[in-house]
Protein backbone atom coordinates (compact mmCIF):
# COMPACT_ATOMS: atom_id res chain seq x y z
CA UNK A 1 0.00 0.00 0.00
CA UNK A 2 1.51 3.25 -0.48
CA UNK A 3 -0.40 6.92 0.14
CA UNK A 4 1.76 8.73 -1.48
CA UNK A 5 0.56 10.65 -4.65
CA UNK A 6 3.43 10.36 -7.18
CA UNK A 7 5.60 13.49 -8.59
CA UNK A 8 3.29 14.15 -11.45
CA UNK A 9 0.23 14.15 -9.73
CA UNK A 10 1.68 16.61 -7.26
CA UNK A 11 2.79 18.62 -9.94
CA UNK A 12 -0.82 18.49 -11.46
CA UNK A 13 -1.75 19.85 -7.72
CA UNK A 14 0.61 22.76 -8.09
CA UNK A 15 -0.51 23.65 -11.62
CA UNK A 16 -4.16 23.96 -10.66
CA UNK A 17 -3.44 25.76 -6.73
CA UNK A 18 -1.85 28.21 -8.89
CA UNK A 19 -4.19 28.94 -11.39
CA UNK A 20 -6.95 28.32 -9.64
CA UNK A 21 -5.31 31.30 -7.14
CA UNK A 22 -4.58 33.71 -10.25
CA UNK A 23 -7.59 32.90 -11.92
CA UNK A 24 -10.47 31.38 -9.99
CA UNK A 25 -10.23 33.58 -6.91
CA UNK A 26 -10.25 36.93 -8.03
CA UNK A 27 -13.61 36.49 -10.08
CA UNK A 28 -15.59 34.50 -7.24
CA UNK A 29 -17.34 37.40 -5.51
CA UNK A 30 -18.02 39.00 -9.08
CA UNK A 31 -19.52 36.23 -10.12
CA UNK A 32 -21.70 35.33 -7.25
CA UNK A 33 -23.39 38.55 -6.55
CA UNK A 34 -24.48 38.93 -9.88
CA UNK A 35 -24.73 35.06 -10.31
CA UNK A 36 -23.01 34.97 -14.14
CA UNK A 37 -20.36 32.97 -14.55
CA UNK A 38 -17.79 34.70 -16.59
CA UNK A 39 -18.10 32.25 -19.84
CA UNK A 40 -13.88 33.12 -21.00
CA UNK A 41 -12.65 31.09 -18.46
CA UNK A 42 -13.75 27.62 -20.36
CA UNK A 43 -11.36 29.04 -22.86
CA UNK A 44 -8.84 29.45 -20.26
CA UNK A 45 -9.40 25.73 -18.88
CA UNK A 46 -9.15 24.73 -22.55
CA UNK A 47 -5.63 26.28 -22.85
CA UNK A 48 -4.05 25.00 -20.01
CA UNK A 49 -5.42 21.33 -20.64
CA UNK A 50 -7.66 21.17 -17.49
CA UNK A 51 -11.03 20.17 -19.41
CA UNK A 52 -8.99 17.41 -20.87
CA UNK A 53 -7.03 15.98 -17.40
CA UNK A 54 -9.49 12.43 -17.70
CA UNK A 55 -9.17 11.97 -21.48
CA UNK A 56 -6.31 9.76 -23.01
CA UNK A 57 -4.06 12.09 -25.11
CA UNK A 58 -4.95 10.40 -28.39
CA UNK A 59 -8.24 12.03 -28.04
CA UNK A 60 -6.88 15.27 -27.16
CA UNK A 61 -7.08 14.92 -23.66
CA UNK A 62 -4.07 14.97 -21.28
CA UNK A 63 -4.35 11.66 -20.16
CA UNK A 64 -4.17 11.99 -16.79
CA UNK A 65 -5.91 9.00 -14.50
CA UNK A 66 -8.67 9.82 -11.86
CA UNK A 67 -6.29 10.48 -8.75
CA UNK A 68 -4.83 13.33 -10.89
CA UNK A 69 -9.12 14.65 -12.14
CA UNK A 70 -9.71 14.20 -8.10
CA UNK A 71 -7.07 16.77 -7.20
CA UNK A 72 -7.92 18.85 -9.77
CA UNK A 73 -11.40 19.02 -8.09
CA UNK A 74 -10.24 19.26 -4.83
CA UNK A 75 -7.71 22.37 -5.48
CA UNK A 76 -10.36 24.12 -7.62
CA UNK A 77 -13.48 23.72 -4.74
CA UNK A 78 -10.69 25.20 -2.02
CA UNK A 79 -11.29 28.19 -3.91
CA UNK A 80 -14.71 27.94 -5.65
CA UNK A 81 -17.49 25.34 -5.87
CA UNK A 82 -19.37 27.00 -8.10
CA UNK A 83 -16.31 27.37 -10.57
CA UNK A 84 -15.82 23.88 -10.35
CA UNK A 85 -19.25 22.75 -10.34
CA UNK A 86 -20.03 24.36 -13.98
CA UNK A 87 -16.35 22.90 -14.93
CA UNK A 88 -17.32 19.28 -13.96
CA UNK A 89 -20.79 19.64 -15.61
CA UNK A 90 -18.93 20.56 -18.64
CA UNK A 91 -16.08 18.06 -18.50
CA UNK A 92 -17.47 15.06 -17.52
CA UNK A 93 -21.57 14.98 -17.35
CA UNK A 94 -21.63 16.56 -20.61
CA UNK A 95 -18.27 15.00 -22.44
CA UNK A 96 -18.05 11.94 -20.72
CA UNK A 97 -20.68 10.43 -22.26
CA UNK A 98 -20.06 11.39 -25.95
CA UNK A 99 -16.09 10.30 -25.79
CA UNK A 100 -17.47 6.80 -23.78
CA UNK A 101 -19.86 6.34 -27.10
CA UNK A 102 -20.03 9.07 -29.12
CA UNK A 103 -19.37 8.30 -33.33
CA UNK A 104 -15.97 10.03 -34.53
CA UNK A 105 -18.39 12.84 -36.03
CA UNK A 106 -19.91 13.47 -33.00
CA UNK A 107 -16.34 13.25 -31.27
CA UNK A 108 -15.48 16.10 -33.75
CA UNK A 109 -18.62 18.23 -33.87
CA UNK A 110 -18.92 17.93 -29.66
CA UNK A 111 -16.58 16.37 -27.98
CA UNK A 112 -12.87 18.27 -29.20
CA UNK A 113 -14.72 21.76 -29.23
CA UNK A 114 -15.68 20.69 -25.58
CA UNK A 115 -12.01 20.00 -24.22
CA UNK A 116 -10.55 23.39 -26.26
CA UNK A 117 -13.82 25.18 -24.12
CA UNK A 118 -14.76 26.76 -27.97
CA UNK A 119 -18.53 25.14 -26.71
CA UNK A 120 -19.90 24.24 -23.58
CA UNK A 121 -22.00 21.58 -22.64
CA UNK A 122 -24.34 20.56 -20.27
CA UNK A 123 -25.98 17.33 -19.23
CA UNK A 124 -30.06 17.02 -18.77
CA UNK A 125 -31.19 14.45 -17.22
CA UNK A 126 -32.43 15.37 -13.78
CA UNK A 127 -36.94 16.85 -14.21
CA UNK A 128 -39.24 18.08 -12.32
CA UNK A 129 -41.41 14.95 -11.10
CA UNK A 130 -38.10 12.57 -11.08
CA UNK A 131 -35.88 13.92 -8.51
CA UNK A 132 -33.67 10.91 -8.09
CA UNK A 133 -35.54 8.55 -10.31
CA UNK A 134 -33.68 8.28 -13.42
CA UNK A 135 -35.88 5.18 -15.01
CA UNK A 136 -38.76 7.40 -14.20
CA UNK A 137 -37.94 10.47 -16.42
CA UNK A 138 -40.69 11.28 -18.88
CA UNK A 139 -39.36 13.00 -21.61
CA UNK A 140 -39.60 11.09 -24.75
CA UNK A 141 -38.30 11.06 -28.30
CA UNK A 142 -40.65 9.83 -31.07
CA UNK A 143 -39.15 8.80 -34.13
CA UNK A 144 -39.58 11.15 -37.31
CA UNK A 145 -38.68 11.93 -40.61
CA UNK A 146 -34.71 12.46 -40.95
CA UNK A 147 -34.61 12.87 -36.71
CA UNK A 148 -36.54 12.77 -33.67
CA UNK A 149 -39.07 15.13 -31.98
CA UNK A 150 -38.49 15.61 -28.51
CA UNK A 151 -41.21 16.61 -25.81
CA UNK A 152 -40.41 16.96 -22.16
CA UNK A 153 -38.57 19.27 -19.15
CA UNK A 154 -35.25 19.30 -17.63
CA UNK A 155 -34.29 20.46 -14.29
CA UNK A 156 -31.66 22.01 -12.42
CA UNK A 157 -29.10 21.88 -15.40
CA UNK A 158 -25.67 23.17 -15.06
CA UNK A 159 -24.51 25.23 -17.40
CA UNK A 160 -27.77 25.24 -19.54
CA UNK A 161 -28.31 29.10 -19.47
CA UNK A 162 -24.93 29.75 -21.45
CA UNK A 163 -24.72 26.36 -22.88
CA UNK A 164 -23.92 25.44 -27.06
CA UNK A 165 -25.24 22.18 -26.58
CA UNK A 166 -26.73 19.35 -24.00
CA UNK A 167 -26.16 16.10 -23.44
CA UNK A 168 -29.72 14.92 -23.07
CA UNK A 169 -31.59 12.04 -22.00
CA UNK A 170 -34.99 11.03 -23.17
CA UNK A 171 -37.24 7.71 -23.26
CA UNK A 172 -37.29 6.15 -26.61
CA UNK A 173 -39.45 3.47 -25.68
CA UNK A 174 -42.24 3.06 -23.21
CA UNK A 175 -40.85 0.02 -21.33
CA UNK A 176 -37.72 -0.88 -19.46
CA UNK A 177 -35.59 -2.52 -21.85
CA UNK A 178 -32.00 -1.81 -22.70
CA UNK A 179 -33.77 0.54 -25.52
CA UNK A 180 -35.93 2.67 -23.21
CA UNK A 181 -33.81 5.48 -22.52
CA UNK A 182 -31.41 6.77 -25.08
CA UNK A 183 -29.21 10.17 -25.11
CA UNK A 184 -29.05 12.48 -27.25
CA UNK A 185 -26.76 15.69 -28.32
CA UNK A 186 -28.80 18.73 -28.66
CA UNK A 187 -26.76 22.00 -30.73
CA UNK A 188 -28.50 25.18 -28.62
CA UNK A 189 -30.27 27.54 -29.52
CA UNK A 190 -33.34 25.37 -30.46
CA UNK A 191 -36.59 26.40 -31.02
CA UNK A 192 -37.91 23.46 -29.00
CA UNK A 193 -35.99 24.17 -26.45
CA UNK A 194 -36.96 27.20 -23.87
CA UNK A 195 -34.85 27.82 -20.65
CA UNK A 196 -35.10 29.56 -17.51
CA UNK A 197 -32.14 31.08 -15.57
CA UNK A 198 -32.92 29.73 -11.58
CA UNK A 199 -31.73 31.36 -8.68
CA UNK A 200 -29.79 29.62 -5.90
CA UNK A 201 -29.03 29.84 -2.14
CA UNK A 202 -25.34 27.31 -3.18
CA UNK A 203 -23.13 27.45 -6.29
CA UNK A 204 -24.65 30.81 -7.29
CA UNK A 205 -21.77 31.49 -9.82
CA UNK A 206 -22.77 28.24 -11.51
CA UNK A 207 -25.54 29.25 -13.97
CA UNK A 208 -28.36 26.42 -13.87
CA UNK A 209 -31.85 26.40 -15.51
CA UNK A 210 -35.31 25.09 -15.88
CA UNK A 211 -35.56 23.60 -19.40
CA UNK A 212 -38.93 23.36 -21.10
CA UNK A 213 -38.90 21.07 -24.59
CA UNK A 214 -41.73 21.28 -26.98
CA UNK A 215 -41.78 19.47 -30.35
CA UNK A 216 -37.60 19.95 -30.38
CA UNK A 217 -36.36 18.81 -33.60
CA UNK A 218 -32.98 16.83 -33.64
CA UNK A 219 -31.73 14.98 -36.60
CA UNK A 220 -30.09 11.46 -36.45
CA UNK A 221 -26.86 12.31 -36.54
CA UNK A 222 -27.44 13.40 -33.15
CA UNK A 223 -28.53 10.70 -30.93
CA UNK A 224 -25.92 9.34 -29.19
CA UNK A 225 -23.43 6.74 -31.28
CA UNK A 226 -26.49 6.80 -33.51
CA UNK A 227 -28.29 4.04 -31.42
CA UNK A 228 -30.95 3.09 -28.94
CA UNK A 229 -30.46 2.45 -25.54
CA UNK A 230 -27.13 4.31 -23.90
CA UNK A 231 -28.98 4.37 -20.41
CA UNK A 232 -26.07 1.99 -19.47
CA UNK A 233 -23.44 5.03 -20.12
CA UNK A 234 -25.42 7.31 -17.48
CA UNK A 235 -24.99 4.67 -15.49
CA UNK A 236 -21.45 4.65 -15.75
CA UNK A 237 -20.43 8.08 -16.07
CA UNK A 238 -22.91 8.60 -12.86
CA UNK A 239 -20.72 6.08 -10.96
CA UNK A 240 -17.58 7.68 -11.86
CA UNK A 241 -18.45 11.59 -11.20
CA UNK A 242 -19.80 10.52 -7.74
CA UNK A 243 -16.08 10.13 -6.57
CA UNK A 244 -14.82 13.02 -8.43
CA UNK A 245 -18.17 15.16 -6.74
CA UNK A 246 -16.77 13.29 -2.99
CA UNK A 247 -13.61 15.40 -3.89
CA UNK A 248 -14.95 18.73 -4.58
CA UNK A 249 -16.83 18.25 -1.13
CA UNK A 250 -13.06 17.62 0.58
CA UNK A 251 -11.70 21.06 -1.55
CA UNK A 252 -15.06 22.55 -0.08
CA UNK A 253 -13.93 21.23 3.75
CA UNK A 254 -10.70 22.33 3.41
CA UNK A 255 -11.59 25.83 2.26
CA UNK A 256 -13.68 26.30 4.87
CA UNK A 257 -11.07 24.86 7.85
CA UNK A 258 -7.97 26.35 6.78
CA UNK A 259 -10.23 29.77 6.81
CA UNK A 260 -11.17 29.02 10.00
CA UNK A 261 -7.78 27.98 11.03
CA UNK A 262 -6.41 31.40 9.88
CA UNK A 263 -9.45 33.46 11.70
CA UNK A 264 -9.12 31.28 14.81
CA UNK A 265 -5.29 32.47 14.99
CA UNK A 266 -5.90 35.89 14.58
CA UNK A 267 -9.26 36.78 16.35
CA UNK A 268 -8.46 38.00 19.89
CA UNK A 269 -10.75 37.58 22.89
CA UNK A 270 -9.71 38.47 26.53
CA UNK A 271 -5.70 38.97 25.05
CA UNK A 272 -5.40 35.77 23.51
CA UNK A 273 -6.09 34.21 20.46
CA UNK A 274 -9.48 31.80 20.34
CA UNK A 275 -7.82 29.07 19.11
CA UNK A 276 -6.28 28.97 22.89
CA UNK A 277 -9.76 27.86 24.31
CA UNK A 278 -10.50 24.48 24.26
CA UNK A 279 -13.63 24.91 22.88
CA UNK A 280 -12.02 26.53 19.88
CA UNK A 281 -9.24 23.65 19.41
CA UNK A 282 -11.35 20.85 20.04
CA UNK A 283 -13.72 21.86 17.22
CA UNK A 284 -11.13 22.63 14.92
CA UNK A 285 -9.48 19.07 15.60
CA UNK A 286 -12.67 17.69 14.51
CA UNK A 287 -12.93 19.40 11.90
CA UNK A 288 -9.14 18.04 10.37
CA UNK A 289 -9.63 14.65 11.47
CA UNK A 290 -12.70 14.44 9.48
CA UNK A 291 -11.49 15.90 6.33
CA UNK A 292 -8.10 13.86 6.86
CA UNK A 293 -10.90 10.46 6.91
CA UNK A 294 -13.28 11.76 3.58
CA UNK A 295 -10.21 12.90 1.84
CA UNK A 296 -8.73 9.28 1.67
CA UNK A 297 -11.89 7.26 1.38
CA UNK A 298 -12.08 10.08 -1.74
CA UNK A 299 -8.50 8.50 -3.01
CA UNK A 300 -9.12 5.23 -2.02
CA UNK A 301 -12.48 5.44 -4.93
CA UNK A 302 -9.98 7.61 -7.43
CA UNK A 303 -7.64 4.60 -7.29
CA UNK A 304 -10.46 2.01 -7.85
CA UNK A 305 -11.69 3.91 -10.83
CA UNK A 306 -8.05 3.87 -12.08
CA UNK A 307 -8.03 -0.18 -12.10
CA UNK A 308 -11.28 -0.88 -12.99
CA UNK A 309 -12.65 -2.00 -9.91
CA UNK A 310 -15.08 1.02 -8.92
CA UNK A 311 -18.65 -0.27 -8.26
CA UNK A 312 -21.93 1.64 -7.26
CA UNK A 313 -21.94 0.80 -3.47
CA UNK A 314 -18.25 2.06 -3.10
CA UNK A 315 -18.99 5.19 -5.29
CA UNK A 316 -21.88 6.04 -3.17
CA UNK A 317 -19.70 5.50 0.20
CA UNK A 318 -17.16 7.71 -0.99
CA UNK A 319 -19.60 10.73 -1.85
CA UNK A 320 -22.08 10.03 0.97
CA UNK A 321 -19.11 10.35 3.59
CA UNK A 322 -17.08 12.84 1.54
CA UNK A 323 -20.63 15.43 1.31
CA UNK A 324 -21.90 14.63 5.19
CA UNK A 325 -18.24 16.30 5.32
CA UNK A 326 -18.30 18.89 3.84
CA UNK A 327 -21.55 19.74 5.75
CA UNK A 328 -20.45 19.34 9.12
CA UNK A 329 -16.87 20.68 8.49
CA UNK A 330 -18.71 24.30 6.98
CA UNK A 331 -21.04 24.42 9.76
CA UNK A 332 -18.44 24.47 12.67
CA UNK A 333 -16.03 26.53 10.56
CA UNK A 334 -19.04 29.45 10.76
CA UNK A 335 -19.83 28.78 14.29
CA UNK A 336 -16.13 29.60 14.29
CA UNK A 337 -15.97 32.63 12.99
CA UNK A 338 -19.46 33.46 15.30
CA UNK A 339 -21.26 36.45 13.63
CA UNK A 340 -18.45 37.07 11.35
CA UNK A 341 -19.46 33.74 10.15
CA UNK A 342 -22.89 34.28 8.50
CA UNK A 343 -21.20 37.96 7.22
CA UNK A 344 -20.18 37.64 3.03
CA UNK A 345 -17.19 39.10 3.94
CA UNK A 346 -16.05 36.01 4.85
CA UNK A 347 -15.91 32.55 3.02
CA UNK A 348 -17.34 29.87 5.16
CA UNK A 349 -21.13 30.81 4.27
CA UNK A 350 -20.47 30.05 1.15
CA UNK A 351 -18.54 27.24 1.49
CA UNK A 352 -21.73 26.25 4.05
CA UNK A 353 -24.28 26.94 1.12
CA UNK A 354 -22.47 25.07 -1.76
CA UNK A 355 -21.88 21.80 0.68
CA UNK A 356 -25.34 21.91 1.39
CA UNK A 357 -25.87 21.69 -2.43
CA UNK A 358 -23.94 18.19 -2.31
CA UNK A 359 -25.64 15.95 0.14
CA UNK A 360 -28.82 16.89 -2.61
CA UNK A 361 -27.31 17.06 -6.10
CA UNK A 362 -25.18 13.86 -8.04
CA UNK A 363 -27.66 11.58 -5.41
CA UNK A 364 -29.05 12.61 -2.01
CA UNK A 365 -27.67 11.09 0.71
CA UNK A 366 -30.64 8.82 0.82
CA UNK A 367 -30.08 7.50 -2.56
CA UNK A 368 -26.64 7.00 -1.88
CA UNK A 369 -27.90 5.02 1.11
CA UNK A 370 -29.93 2.91 -0.33
CA UNK A 371 -27.50 1.58 -2.99
CA UNK A 372 -25.46 0.75 -0.41
CA UNK A 373 -27.76 -0.88 1.37
CA UNK A 374 -28.64 -3.09 -1.73
CA UNK A 375 -25.34 -3.96 -1.85
CA UNK A 376 -25.20 -5.28 2.05
CA UNK A 377 -28.02 -7.54 1.61
CA UNK A 378 -26.36 -9.27 -1.29
CA UNK A 379 -23.59 -9.87 0.30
Amino acid sequence: MNFEFSPQQEQVRETVRRFALQDIAPRVAEAEESEVFPRELFRKWGEVGLIGVRYPEADGGAGFDKVSDCIVREEMSRVSQAFASSWSAHTHLALWPIWRAGTPAQKERFFRPGLAGEKIGGFALSEPDGGSDVRGLKTRAEKVAGGWRINGSKLYISNAPQADFLTLAARTHPGHGAEAISLFLVELPNPGFSITKLKKEGIRASETGLIHIEDAFVPDDCLLGERLGTYGVVLESLSENRVGVAANCVGMARGAFEAALDFAKTRIVREKPIIDYQAIAHKLADMAAQIEAAKWLVYYGAWRVDQGTIDSATASKVKLIASETAVRVTESAIRIFGGAGIMRDYPVGRFHRDALVYVIGEGTSEIQRNIISRELKLS
